[in-house]
């Protein structure tokens, strides 16, 4: 029975999150904005109807699985080699500077800062390892909410999931040495950079599948079923895979993107156009469970409570992405307005930085407990204070850079 009820709790949640994010529009703002707010509303710091018992159970940690997976859909079925490939090498190299730069500004700072005030200088490094994450799913949802078209565009969509892998490899292998250094039980590199990108090499090997038997699908019913039906099994290999890990880490969003990169490039432009015809609206409620998931667990008494570190690394990490994305941008000949004011669009992070800090803390959290709740209490603050000023910031990128209502493509949201 208790079962029921959350599932209702659920439902209503994600109907109160939908009207919020159509009156949000109206003032047009992201609707994102309306469900990042509703989603703290109803969570368990204030009104609690999307409480613990809801976002504690595993059924529920199944269905934000899958909502992920269904979520990178939208990043990977933008991934066309043949439209990439001239701005690859442009993208990769804003993609590694925008990142490195991140964590070189904010482990810079606060290496400085630590080193006056006798605080171990690892602590430095881990925060601008956490500082790295770039939350998809805001910028992604301006695109499909205000139909945003353009350089801009073109160039955070597929960052969109080269900053998630360049983020987890940097930030992996500061924990993995950070861990050696203050515990006898270190990570093994090795170990840890295949796990890093194990979700793609499955997303890649069951998307390759899935683009053979979509070739001899001759019906738009028969390459639905196989699109949806190779997508459970790239998923149920994900649930396998965290059985088996000591911990849940396996990235779906991840997964997503590369199968539905590799379905991109090998299904016909027909079936493709099918595919996220029928997907949208899924792909609409996936990024609502989604961002309300990222909401929920966001404590609003934090902003008050925010000590000078918070303030800190907001600045130095919004200094390192707009300087990254910048200089990226400049020295692989970039449009103008990339150089501008893709940076803006970088800069929502709670998602991701929530679940490093999680592995950051649990690192921390036996030999130094009191570093633990430092980094802990620092971006738990910065994630409610971030991703509002980061919404309307990247609202405010596509603005500037002339990209918004310029798709004509109607998204159903």
């Amino acid at each position: 029975m208790i079962i029921f009820t959350d599932i209702l709790r659920l439902i209503i949640s994600i109907m109160i999150a939908f009207l919020a994010g159509k009156l949000i529009s109206k003032l047009k703002l992201p609707s994102i904005l309306g469900w990042l707010i509703a989603g703290m509303i109803l969570g368990p710091y204030a009104v609690n109807l999307l409480g613990g018992s809801v976002l504690e159970s595993q059924w529920f940690k199944v269905l934000e699985s899958i909502f992920e997976c269904t979520f990178g859909l939208i990043i990977g079925s933008e991934l066309i080699w043949s439209k990439i490939k001239k701005a690859g090498p442009q993208i990769m190299i804003t993609t590694i500077t925008e990142s490195i730069g991140t964590f070189l500004v904010v482990s810079l700072i606060f290496g400085v800062i630590f080193y006056f005030t006798h605080i171990p200088l690892y602590l430095a490094f881990i925060f601008g390892g956490i500082a790295l994450a770039t939350a998809p799913a805001p910028s992604l949802s301006v695109v499909r909410d205000m139909k945003t078209k353009g350089p801009v565009t073109n160039t955070i969509i597929p960052m969109a999931a080269l900053d998630d892998l360049v983020g987890s490899v940097v930030f992996f292998l500061v924990i993995a040495f950070v861990s050696a250094h203050i515990s006898t039980a270190g990570i093994s590199v090795p170990v840890v950079l295949f796990l890093v990108f194990l979700p793609v090499f499955v997303g890649i090997m069951t998307g390759f599948l899935a683009g053979l038997l979509l070739r001899h699908a001759h019906t738009n019913n028969s390459t639905i079923f196989m699109m949806i039906f190779m997508m459970i099994v790239s998923i149920g290999i994900g649930f396998l895979i965290n059985i088996l890990l000591p911990a849940p880490i396996f990235n779906f969003t991840l997964l997503g993107m590369a199968y539905s990169t590799m379905v991109a490039n090998i299904a016909t432009k027909e079936q493709l156009n099918h595919i996220m015809t029928v997907m949208n609206p899924i792909i609409g409620l996936s990024m609502i469970v989604v961002i309300l998931n990222l909401g929920a667990p966001l404590d609003y008494h934090l902003i008050a409570g925010a000590s000078v570190y918070t303030i800190i690394y907001i600045i130095a990490r919004a200094i390192g992405k707009y300087s990254g994305a910048w200089f990226g941008a400049t020295i692989s000949h970039a449009p103008q307005s990339v150089r501008k004011y893709l940076g803006f669009t970088l800069l929502p992070h709670s998602g991701v930085s929530l679940i490093f800090t999680g592995i950051a803390v649990s690192v921390l959290s036996g030999p130094a407990p009191e570093y633990a709740a430092t980094v802990q209490g620092t971006i738990a603050a910065a994630a409610v204070i971030n991703e509002f000023i980061a919404v309307f910031m990247a609202k405010k990128g596509f603005e500037w850079a002339g990209e918004l209502n310029k798709s004509v493509q109607s998204v159903t949201v």
